[in-house]
């Protein structure tokens, strides 16, 4: 199995489509058996499931993230657990134990809603030069 991670200074990325890094773990018996540490290579929304099916991940572990990317991923054979947050290394672990909290309606339309912080959009504060950290990108 390997666990694909979105990923940012040890803990979880919160838009998928903006991923710069991801962080692998191939794991066996339940066991992470090795990991890495993998540039997105500039893929966008689109590119990113085909690039993760190249790298042979069949597991994503992510924060927020558009019910297109998630099609993709799906065609591509790839489960997702979105709306997860926290340390990268302890996702795994706690998925890899049935424990790990996500959110399997999660959807990030990011730049179609308001994320109800005062009803800005992230289009209003240029989105993308951020990492969503600070609010959800859930509906």
């Amino acid at each position: 199995m390997k666990i694909a991670v979105t990923y940012e200074s040890g803990r979880i990325f919160q838009h998928f489509g903006h991923t710069q890094q991801f962080k692998i773990y191939e794991v066996t018996e339940g066991e992470i058996r090795s990991e890495a540490l993998v540039d997105a290579a500039g893929s966008g929304h689109g590119a990113l499931a085909g690039f993760l099916a190249a790298q042979g991940v069949d597991t994503l572990i992510c924060g927020g993230i558009g019910g297109g990317a998630q099609q993709a991923l799906a065609q591509a054979g790839i489960q997702v657990y979105g709306g997860a947050s926290g340390e990268t290394e302890k996702a795994v672990k706690d998925l890899l134990e049935g424990k790990l909290v996500y959110d399997p309606f999660v959807r990030c339309q990011h730049h179609e809603h308001a994320h109800g912080e005062g009803g800005h959009s992230c289009g209003d504060h240029g989105c993308g030069q951020h990492t969503c950290g600070d609010h959800s990108c859930h509906n």
